[in-house]
């Protein structure tokens, strides 16, 4: 599993030592809450660590990955940011990212989501790759709006999440459309 890099943040495959970190992000009841899982416990983290290791073991095998999100000038692991290719044959991937409230509001989750789209688009060739949110996620909107993918669908009340029905919100960018950001940088 490759890693990225940009100015400040570098994504990488997890380790056995950010079990602490994940901890601190996946417990929290405010980070949990647009997300399908409850906030977790030492345990459930631990086994979804696991998980994560064992996968980029296989990262060679599938161009889907998960990172961890670390600062590049104090190695501080801040969030997980992933590329999942939900489609090979259609060329279609959704980007994902969650970030320690301590770190939102400062540009890392575009930054982060930024590297994902160039792995989509310039190493894995694809197409279409969509962001989809819970649609009261505003934090969330402005990054992809950020990033210059469009809103493409609003999906009123189309999951029941945490015993209530939540809508999802969809935007998307094609490869044409990242050629023609980043040409000119």
């Amino acid at each position: 599993m490759s890693t990225l890099e940009s100015d400040r943040l570098l994504l990488r495959p997890f380790r056995e030592d950010d079990l602490s970190a994940l901890l601190a992000i996946q417990s929290r009841p405010d980070v949990a809450r647009w997300l399908y899982w409850e906030p977790r416990t030492e345990v459930e983290v631990r086994e979804a660590l696991d998980r994560k290791i064992r996968a980029a073991e296989l990262a060679e095998a599938s161009p889907s990955v998960e990172f961890a999100v670390e600062l590049r000038e104090t190695g501080e692991l801040i969030g997980t940011a992933n590329l999942a290719v939900t489609s090979a044959e259609h060329r279609q991937g959704e980007i994902g990212y969650l970030l320690h409230p301590d770190h939102q509001g400062r540009g890392y989750a575009t930054e982060a989501a930024r590297l994902l789209l160039g792995l989509a688009f310039d190493q894995h060739d694809l197409h279409r790759v969509v962001g989809r949110l819970e649609t009261r996620n505003t934090a969330s909107a402005r990054v992809l709006e950020r990033l210059g993918m469009r809103r493409e669908a609003d999906f009123l009340e189309n999951e029941w999440v945490k015993d209530e029905w939540q809508s999802e919100t969809v935007y998307a960018m094609l490869d044409r459309e990242w050629r023609a950001l980043t040409d000119g940088s």
